[in-house]
């Protein structure tokens, strides 16, 4: 059996885990404001992963507008924040 260090063994852990998506759900609600600015990040109420699904609720109507168009920017930098290819679809409600 191999040495691991602790990083490595709760990487593995993760990857097994059920509980890996809402870690990534956490981390996202947590860096949103980081990810998509303060302004974007005042105006979404909720943010959620289901799935490779990120869903994000505003009722500002201009934004949701503007976050239709912004998709795949929001999946490349949700990506990029969690450090892999998670995101694979958002849905703006």
């Amino acid at each position: 059996m191999g040495e691991y260090s602790m990083a490595d063994a709760m990487k593995q852990f993760l990857k097994q885990s059920r509980i890996k998506g809402h870690i990534q759900a956490f981390q996202v609600e947590e860096a949103w404001e980081k990810i998509m600015g303060k302004t974007i990040a005042k105006y979404t109420e909720n943010i959620h992963i289901h799935g490779q699904v990120l869903y994000i609720t505003t009722t500002v109507a201009p934004l949701k507008n503007e976050l239709m168009f912004q998709k795949e920017k929001i999946i490349e930098r949700v990506n990029e924040a969690l450090g892999e290819k998670v995101i694979k679809d958002v849905v703006i409600r």
